[in-house]
């Protein structure tokens, strides 16, 4: 089943061609306009700002929580009757260091409040999180796609894998626009999109 779209697009690969497209121009255009620069940073507020910026064009539900249950595999995200209180929890959590940063982050994950989405802006509002409390952001180029899935899905029991892997690749190049352009294709990329390089659009 497609998802519903402003597009009116019934073909699943078509969406995905499209959505990837135009959501990476926003991407793009989130950092050059430097909107990015008026997020909230580590509230569920701003994840909801980064994920309409990104999806607005395409979806309806852009920015807005989801209100149908979601799993992966095997693995059931945060039911919606829980939702809302969930979200309040996790933008109340610290981010004073990266280990709560990242307690923050896989717990965002575990909530899952979009229904499509989810790890593209999820992991740029990480990255918010590290630059504004560390002065640090992550090179998503030195983080193996793979190892990267693999630690996520094992983070919602132990959350060790993930801080190692993510803490070896932070980088105190937290203004370039290079390393934030390249990272927006490996982000995508870890999710299956990588028709498009943001550079080229």
């Amino acid at each position: 089943m497609v998802l519903g779209n402003k597009l009116h697009i019934a073909s699943q690969v078509e969406l995905n061609r499209v959505e990837e497209k135009l959501s990476k121009q926003k991407a793009k255009q989130l950092f050059e306009s430097r909107d990015i620069t008026q997020v909230e940073v580590g509230t569920f507020a701003g994840l909801a700002t980064i994920h309409a910026y990104l999806f607005g064009e395409v979806y309806d539900f852009a920015g807005q929580v989801r209100d149908v249950n979601l799993a992966k595999g095997n693995f059931r995200f945060a039911p919606v009757m829980y939702l809302q209180q969930s979200l309040a929890h996790i933008s109340a959590m610290p981010q004073q260091n990266f280990e709560q940063i990242i307690e923050k982050y896989v717990e965002m994950n575990v909530a899952h409040p979009f229904r499509e989405g989810n790890g593209r802006a999820t992991r740029i509002w990480l990255d918010l999180m590290l630059k504004k409390e560390l002065q640090r952001v992550i090179d998503w180029n030195a983080v193996d796609k793979a190892e990267y899935l693999s630690a996520m899905e094992r983070s919602v029991v132990k959350d060790l894998e993930i801080k190692h892997l993510l803490q070896s690749a932070l980088t105190d190049q937290i203004n370039d626009r290079e390393l934030y352009m390249k990272g927006i294709d490996v982000s995508y990329y870890y999710e299956g999109y990588s028709e498009y390089r943001v550079e080229d659009l």
